[in-house]
């Protein structure tokens, strides 16, 4: 069920939302976090160590405890234990590249109304690879949340009869490692931009997989991405594109399986309808903002695309995963 905005109360609290979010984004971009997980400070010895103005950083660090990511004690403030965690640059677990390209973001939000006035993208990845450290957060951010989901979904799949996976588009290639790791018989190639190679080298040797996991410089919108597999992992690619691209993908990635191989799409999935759930639907915004005709898509959508590909056996597999995001799954039929 959505949620309802039940009184004015509701609607202002919804409206003024993203005073919390810059909050905290400020409170990353300045580095906040890692400067307070080392030691409590007074807020005029944070702002000197950050190079802030004093007034400015105490009502930051008042703002943050209040939003409960930072605890204060008489005029001192430290991380809580989660923000720790998750928002300091010296823990595995940070957080912080994803918030930033969430940040990143904002700009284009605002002006929401025009792009659904002109139903054309107001910004591109022509201008996001222009900017280094806006490109940075988002292969990083994905990264972030590729590195909280891939164990779960890598536990919840059953790839133990499975010798050659594709990741297509798997950037630094989060998942076909974790597959890898999940079973010991897999060989796995991960296809992408060469701009990626880099990051994804660096995290398959981070994994100790080189000698399972490869990766292969290639466009998949517009070249070849080979055969003889008996899996494909399609996570998070589709939504970029329009529904005929989509459908292109999907026959060229069904294309690349042996008889009785196995294609998976992991999206934000939303309902029949399309009314929700909410974080499907809100980020089919962010592709009209960010692409020239991507989107969420349904359930039933995503089946079309495997059904005209020609997939058999075409479910939704029983993983829980935030965000609306789900796996669907079909296969190519056996000799």
């Amino acid at each position: 069920m959505n949620d309802t905005i039940r009184n004015t109360g509701d609607l202002l609290a919804l409206s003024g939302g993203y005073w919390s979010a810059c909050a905290l984004h400020a409170g990353v971009k300045l580095d906040i976090f890692t400067l307070l997980a080392v030691r409590s400070c007074r807020g005029a010895e944070a702002a000197a160590a950050i190079g802030a103005d004093a007034r400015g950083t105490i009502m930051l660090l008042n703002a943050l405890s209040a939003l409960g990511l930072l605890e204060k004690n008489s005029d001192s403030f430290s991380t809580t234990p989660f923000s720790a965690r998750y928002l300091s640059k010296s823990s595995p677990d940070y957080m912080g590249h994803i918030i930033m390209h969430h940040h990143f973001l904002m700009q284009s939000w605002k002006d929401l109304d025009r792009s659904v006035r002109t139903g054309a993208p107001l910004r591109g990845h022509e201008a996001r690879n222009t900017d280094e450290t806006e490109h940075e957060s988002f292969l990083m951010g994905m990264f972030n949340l590729a590195m909280l989901l891939a164990p779960k979904v890598a536990e919840g799949i059953d790839l133990s009869g499975k010798r050659r996976l594709l990741d297509l588009g798997g950037g630094p290639g989060t998942y076909a490692i974790h597959f890898a790791l999940k079973n010991p018989q897999l060989h796995a190639v991960i296809l992408d931009l060469p701009s990626t190679r880099k990051f994804a080298e660096k995290t398959i040797a981070r994994f100790g997989v080189a000698d399972r996991v490869s990766f292969v410089d290639g466009d998949f919108t517009s070249e070849q991405i080979g055969e003889s597999f008996d899996a494909v992992w399609l996570s998070h690619i589709l939504h970029g594109e329009g529904e005929k691209e989509c459908g292109a993908i999907v026959a060229k990635a069904f294309g690349a399986l042996e008889p009785g191989g196995d294609i998976m799409i992991q999206e934000f999935i939303l309902d029949d309808d399309k009314s929700g759930p909410l974080f499907p639907a809100l980020f089919s915004l962010n592709m009209l903002l960010g692409t020239d005709s991507g989107e969420a898509y349904s359930g039933s959508e995503l089946a079309g695309m495997l059904t005209s590909a020609g997939a058999l056996e075409i479910r939704r597999l029983p993983v829980e995963l935030p965000n609306g995001a789900g796996i669907i799954r079909g296969c190519k039929q056996r000799d």
